[in-house]
């Protein structure tokens, strides 16, 4: 049984909503249970930087794709609990196949990855043969299967730059990041043309008035941004890079254009000072990925406590899949990331 309802029941209704649905005590403590599961099952809770600050806090590890996909390479526990994206957590299980790997939410997807449908970029790949593929790690377990060598973005530039310079390169999925790599390191890359939601919705106009009230404020963007955001920023940056910037600079404001759930992290690092999150061109206050944020601490208790969702690979995905991880932690390890 689970809470109240049988487990045959529960399963449908995961089938269902992605995730289990069931009644819980509502004065459970999830901090003392989630603690009480990683001890009792040998699990580790990876959580990404644009996670609920809830989860954030009761994480084992903390950080970005590269820092993730290093960790959970790493790792000696017998379950992984993903909590972020689809896409994060069939890493995980590309890089463990026989370990347990679980995801709060099965629907907690990417609007990036979901840009890219495999079927279409083989056919878009078949144009250009002679092509290296280089990939965002925000991507499809499938699409990786069709990639030689896979980045993120604190490692997109030392990727493309291990690629001879007389070899041409597909970059997919992320359109803006590729516009950002052609520019940073010169070379001609084949866009496919695809971007992440979250990222597209800054407005240039609302950034430059909230900088002139902020004169002093510097604007930093993580470089899934389009171009003409980029433009006016003072610094790029992945996730982890851009929090290391407003720990280790003595500016004391900051406007920050990405996923706000990194602003946690950064307060917490530099409580003295001032976060503001970029304006969007809608109504809404801040910027979060609805995906990211499909995962809650009840969630987490519920996947934990009944080790479901669990992310399932076929043997011929994680086979083709994983090359191109492997490849970019080698690279990653030589440059010193």
């Amino acid at each position: 049984m689970i809470g109240t309802m049988p487990l045959s029941e529960a399963k449908k209704n995961l089938e269902k909503k992605g995730y289990l649905a069931v009644d819980v005590d509502p004065t459970i403590d999830y901090v003392a249970e989630i603690e009480r599961l990683k001890k009792e099952k040998n699990a580790i809770i990876l959580a990404h930087y644009y996670q609920e600050s809830e989860i954030q806090d009761v994480a084992d590890y903390i950080g970005d794709s590269l820092g993730l996909a290093q960790t959970a390479a790493e790792t000696d526990a017998d379950i992984i609990v993903f909590a972020g994206v689809h896409f994060m957590a069939e890493t995980a299980k590309m890089l463990n196949p026989q370990k347990k790997v679980l995801l709060p939410d099965l629907k907690a997807g990417c609007s990036l990855a979901d840009s890219c449908p495999p079927a279409l970029f083989r056919k878009f790949k078949e144009k250009y043969p002679d092509h290296v593929v280089v990939s965002y790690i925000n991507c499809t377990a499938e699409l990786k299967t069709l990639t030689d060598i896979c980045c993120t973005s604190s490692n997109a530039e030392h990727v493309i730059n291990s690629v001879p310079e007389d070899q041409g390169i597909i970059f997919a999925p992320d359109k803006n990041l590729g516009a950002y790599l052609k520019k940073k390191t010169g070379r001609d890359l084949v866009l496919w043309n695809g971007a992440c939601m979250v990222h597209e919705i800054f407005s240039h106009e609302k950034i430059t008035k909230l900088m002139m009230r902020h004169p002093d404020a510097k604007f930093i963007a993580h470089p899934e941004c389009e171009a003409h955001i980029l433009e006016k920023a003072d610094f790029i940056g992945s996730t982890s890079q851009l929090l290391r910037y407003t720990h280790e600079t003595d500016v004391q404001e900051f406007i920050v254009a990405t996923e706000s759930g990194i602003i946690h992290q950064m307060e917490l690092k530099s409580p003295d000072k001032t976060f503001l999150p970029a304006p969007p061109n809608n109504t809404c206050a801040c910027n979060d990925c609805p995906h990211m944020k499909r995962n809650t601490m009840e969630k987490l208790y519920l996947c934990m406590e009944y080790e479901l969702p669990e992310i399932i690979l076929e043997d011929w995905v994680i086979e083709k899949g994983v090359a191109c991880i492997d490849r970019m932690l080698e690279i990653s390890a030589k440059a010193g990331l």
